[in-house]
């Protein structure tokens, strides 16, 4: 997460004329009608947000302006579908913008990398191994969610520091030198939780799960004499 002070008005403006338009077209692509009528989606939705809001509750501040947090969102996005995944992600902004740890004014750049981007990996991802229909389920945990959240993360991390590193206000630290080192450190903790989120609602609780196909998946291996 980064702070106003570090970005310039014009980055700040370009954020809120990315994230904005991609809210909107969330809004119009979001199933209500399924989402009212339906008490389990509507239960999903705001577990996910309270999940989100208190996993980036979780992070760790430096004095530059600048927080690290895992972000969680390659999770959501294959629970709720990406429209969801990302009104409940601006929801989440909200509750920490009301707490005072976030800045309104960056609402927009952080909403377009925290939240926009890693929906956009996953969702790619989500459609390549769809594409594929594999019927090995480990396929589907692995580069839907270990996969999709390592490159998330990493996405993250180099358009982050790009944007500050164009700007200029922010002084790059002295290890950056040693990135590629720390960028393991970063990557393997996101790519593990998503993932191990995901394992765990493939085995107790597929149904839950929009971009899962239950049908291919879990149905039972064909042997040579059931071929038509």
């Amino acid at each position: 997460m980064i702070g106003a002070e570090l970005l310039s008005p014009q980055t700040l403006a370009v954020g809120w004329l990315v994230y904005v338009p991609v809210l909107a077209w969330a809004v119009a692509r979001a199933r209500w009608v399924e989402l009212f009528t339906d008490s389990r989606r509507q239960h999903l939705l705001f577990g996910t947000v309270l999940a989100l809001f208190l996993l980036w509750l979780v992070r760790r501040d430096f004095d530059t302006g600048v927080s690290y947090h895992f972000l969680g969102m390659t999770a959501v996005t294959l629970l709720l579908d990406w429209p969801l995944a990302i009104l409940g992600g601006l929801c989440a902004q909200l509750a920490l913008v009301l707490l005072g740890r976030q800045d309104m004014m960056a609402v927009g750049i952080n909403g377009a990398l925290l939240i926009l981007l890693p929906v956009l990996i996953t969702e790619g991802c989500a459609v390549l191994v769809e594409r594929a229909q594999p019927r090995n389920l480990f396929v589907y945990i692995f580069c839907s969610g270990f996969l999709a959240a390592a490159l998330s993360a990493l996405g993250c991390l180099l358009l982050g520091l790009g944007l500050l590193w164009y700007d200029g206000i922010f002084v790059m630290p002295y290890w950056l030198e040693d990135f590629i080192g720390y960028l393991w450190l970063i990557i393997f903790p996101e790519a593990f939780i998503n993932g191990m989120v995901v394992s765990a609602l493939v085995v107790f609780s597929p149904e839950w799960l929009e971009t899962f196909n239950r049908t291919r998946y879990l149905s039972a291996p064909w042997n040579d004499e059931d071929k038509p």
